[in-house]
């Protein structure tokens, strides 16, 4: 049984698993598309409305609806409202798209700390300066609940990692002492809505992160798939804690259509991995192997040592060709 079948949905991370800036990755529009599973995409981008996130979606082809989409601007929303009444006022630093999102669930969206508000509520927009981090830091000084849509300290762009929500958060952190309580992911919340959204029992979390997607998968005890294509290559799988660790390893999104137990860690394509020392040698190979089933070979024996090996060493000329491109 493939590992798709075994599964009632997925939850997509966008970037770097979807498309990258923009750019839909190849092969992932058909896949989504034909998997016959509905999809939930999960984004910890606050920039942009539900709405918008659906139509550029579309953009690239994908067949999706406005209620496929949850934002961490959205999460947060429902986050505050663990934390303040209706009708709270509320000052919002982020995306007129983030103010609207507020005041459509009640609330009263204020400016300005002199307005008292119960809650400060941050995520990430261009637009954001010094005037608005200012205001959000003297608003928690006074008091008011500091949530974040997300803690990202990058955000992927074409021409690289930017600055990210996290890192505008940090600014505020520094200035009043206080740290917020975050809606985005890695926090297990965020899935938990998501599964929701369409009525999920058994979904899969797939994303290319180990940081947000996949640890918040895991700590929502749910399967997660990290496929390759983004930020998080072969070195740390190799040394990711246990929280980090996603249950299945792919290339691509296209690979969920291979049975589970492939796509596991564990010995496959002829490679061997054995401890040596504080190394780890990978020997053999078939002739048709490839990279991302060495990789599988590894990390079952290097999650199960103690600490991160020191070296991966190549033994066979197979395993050279392939570790020699890992980053």
């Amino acid at each position: 049984m493939s590992l798709i079948e075994q599964h009632d949905a997925l939850l997509l991370d966008l970037d770097g698993t979807v498309w990258e800036g923009g750019r839909a990755i190849d092969g992932a529009v058909d896949f989504i598309n034909s998997c016959g599973l509905p999809s939930v995409y999960v984004t910890n981008n606050a920039s942009r409305a539900p709405e918008a996130v659906a139509e550029k979606l579309r953009g690239i082809g994908l067949k999706v609806e406005t209620a496929d989409v949850l934002t961490s601007a959205q999460a947060a929303v429902t986050l505050a409202g663990e934390h303040v009444p209706q009708g709270a006022k509320i000052l919002v630093i982020g995306a007129d798209s983030f103010r609207d999102l507020v005041t459509a669930a009640g609330y009263t969206v204020v400016a300005s700390a002199d307005d008292k508000p119960d809650a400060v509520l941050q995520g990430f927009d261009p637009s954001v300066d010094w005037a608005q981090l200012t205001e959000g830091a003297l608003a928690i000084r006074q008091g008011a609940k500091y949530v974040a849509s997300n803690l990202d300290s990058s955000l992927p762009t074409e021409r690289g990692l930017a600055v990210g929500n996290g890192s505008l958060v940090a600014a505020i952190e520094s200035a009043t002492g206080v740290s917020p309580v975050s809606a985005g992911k890695p926090e297990p919340e965020m899935f938990g809505q998501a599964a929701k959204l369409v009525g999920a029992k058994r979904p899969l979390v797939v994303g290319d992160r180990l940081n947000t997607d996949i640890a918040g998968g895991n700590a929502a005890a749910m399967n997660t798939f990290h496929v390759l294509t983004g930020v998080s290559h072969e070195m740390e799988l190799i040394e990711a804690s246990k929280e980090y660790r996603p249950n299945f390893i792919g290339d691509s999104l296209s690979d969920m259509t291979r049975s589970a137990h492939e796509l596991a860690p564990g010995a496959q394509g002829g490679f061997t991995a054995r401890v040596d020392g504080h190394d780890v040698l990978v020997d053999n190979g078939d002739s048709t192997a490839t990279s991302v089933q060495a990789l599988r070979t590894v990390l079952e024996v290097v999650w199960s040592m103690g600490k991160a090996p020191r070296y991966i060493q190549p033994v066979s000329e197979k395993a050279e060709s392939v570790i020699r491109g890992w980053s």
